[in-house]
């Protein structure tokens, strides 16, 4: 980790007396959703364009869900 952001959570875990690992696991917490969602984004778009899997337009949802006009 860089010496300024390991400065700043010791700051912040003092000033709280909190520990730096329950900051490090708060982090964690907060972000794995993001960087879960950001990988099966990727992996998707890599199934697209090797033409394993395809996208469907709002019309065909609507279509095939019976809200279509």
């Amino acid at each position: 980790m860089p010496a300024e952001v390991e400065a700043r959570l010791e700051a912040l875990a003092k000033a709280t007396e909190r520990t730096k690992t329950f900051y490090a696991r708060e982090a964690i917490l907060e972000h794995l959703d993001d960087l879960e969602d950001l990988y099966l984004a990727e992996q998707r778009l890599i199934d697209i364009r090797a033409g394993r899997s395809r996208t469907h337009t709002l019309e065909e949802v609507e279509r095939d869900v019976g809200l279509a006009d």
